[in-house]
């Protein structure tokens, strides 16, 4: 038991890790879209799909750094993953600009950092 909850938290990490990343590549993307093409952004930049995205982010994050210092007693996974979390949100109220891209990208970095340092304390 004790095993496959080891596991579902290593997997939520990694799930972490991933979203991170395909998030910080939506960012991207979208800006070199935008400013490279001159679209207007259409889904890319849709509001909800950020505010869909952070809960997501919170839900993952909240699941496998909050039970970090429960198995490995180290705190700091989960304090730089509520910063990257804060940067995130911050971000969202932003509204679309370069600076919102920043802070995402420095958010989302934080989170994944947060989730791969709750992986190597729990190995």
């Amino acid at each position: 038991m004790a095993e496959a909850l080891k596991q579902m938290r290593n997997r939520f990490d990694r799930l972490g890790i991933v979203l991170s990343g395909l998030c910080a590549v939506h960012c991207l993307v979208t800006l070199l879209l935008v400013a490279g093409l001159g679209f207007s952004g259409g889904i890319l930049l849709d509001p909800a799909l950020h505010r869909v995205g952070l809960a997501l982010a919170i839900v993952v994050s909240a699941v496998a750094l909050g039970f970090g210092p429960v198995r490995h007693g180290k705190r700091g996974p989960l304090a730089i993953g509520a910063v990257g979390l804060a940067l995130m949100t911050l971000a969202l109220v932003t509204g679309h600009s370069p600076a919102e891209a920043g802070l995402t990208i420095a958010g989302v970095a934080l989170v994944a950092l947060a989730h791969w340092r709750n992986v190597k304390h729990l190995a």
